[in-house]
């Protein structure tokens, strides 16, 4: 289970705000550069650096003091893209023993990096794919943009921002992507309702379900049943919610991760009237 680390002490006290970009990077940052390239130098040996550096056309360094190519210097020299490229080759030509690729795995977790060490440990992945990233940020602008949304856009910024952030906080994630639904839909489906929630919104739809439509058509003849599904999974996958004589059970980060990507489809959906209410 990936767990999160705590927000920064002067962000704890009251003394600062948490930053408002604070991941994940893109590129080497500024933070990340030395690590990185500490990594690949502790890692690689010359017999390895060579394939890397004729993999990835960097030449060796050549100088009089050395009787033979330094292969492996350059490589730990690398910056920006290239030196992504140079882990990324590393992890598979080197083939790094698991507490390596465990360490550079704490690296970029530490770092915020957008990318992370594969299952496979051959290689580099990005943790979210600039597709799914960039229609995440489009949905989030066209919830500013629309004025029947409320904070949706707000919300669903700091549900990103607490999943995929520094200091992840997988039960805020969950509860602001909630809201974010809360607010998209809330003129939609409930806009009598001062204090809808989203699960007074799923009995809304289950007791006047013929008063609502969908662009997606459905074979049973019912198009809101699939926006009333992703409602409900999101609902009700939400363990921290109450409190009662059990234990509270908050939620995991990679269940927070999918209900952002979840609420960032509905939030959508509920804006760009692919689901309305009819007359």
């Amino acid at each position: 289970m990936t767990t999160g680390s705590r927000p920064r002490f002067s962000v704890r006290i009251g003394l600062a705000a948490a930053p408002e970009h604070d991941g994940p990077f893109e590129d080497v940052p500024k933070h990340l550069l030395a690590p990185l390239q500490e990594w690949v130098a502790d890692t690689l040996d010359e017999d390895h650096a060579k394939p890397v550096c004729l993999r990835l056309r960097i030449p060796a360094l050549t100088d009089p003091r050395y009787r033979q190519p330094q292969y492996r210097l350059p490589l730990a020299q690398a910056v920006g893209t290239q030196l992504l490229d140079v882990v990324d080759e590393v992890l598979r030509v080197r083939a790094p023993y698991e507490w390596e690729a465990e360490t550079l795995g704490r690296i970029l977790d530490d770092a915020g990096s957008a990318y992370r060490v594969n299952e496979a440990g051959d290689g580099l992945e990005e943790r979210v794919t600039p597709a799914v990233r960039d229609a995440v940020r489009q949905t989030i602008a066209d919830a500013a943009a629309g004025p029947a949304a409320g904070s949706a856009a707000d919300h669903l910024a700091a549900a990103w921002q607490a999943a995929y952030g520094r200091s992840p906080d997988p039960v805020r994630a969950y509860s602001e992507a909630i809201k974010a639904v809360e607010c998209a839909a809330h003129a939609v489906v409930q806009p009598n309702n001062a204090k809808a929630t989203l699960g007074t919104m799923l009995g809304e739809i289950k007791n006047a379900r013929h008063k609502f439509s969908a662009a997606i058509p459905s074979p049973a003849g019912d198009p809101i049943a699939p926006a009333e599904a992703m409602m409900r999974a999101l609902w009700d996958g939400q363990t921290s919610r109450h409190g009662a004589q059990t234990t509270t059970v908050p939620e995991t980060l990679e269940a927070a991760r999918a209900g952002v990507h979840l609420a960032a489809a509905l939030v959508q959906w509920f804006v760009s009237g692919a689901v309305i209410r009819t007359p």
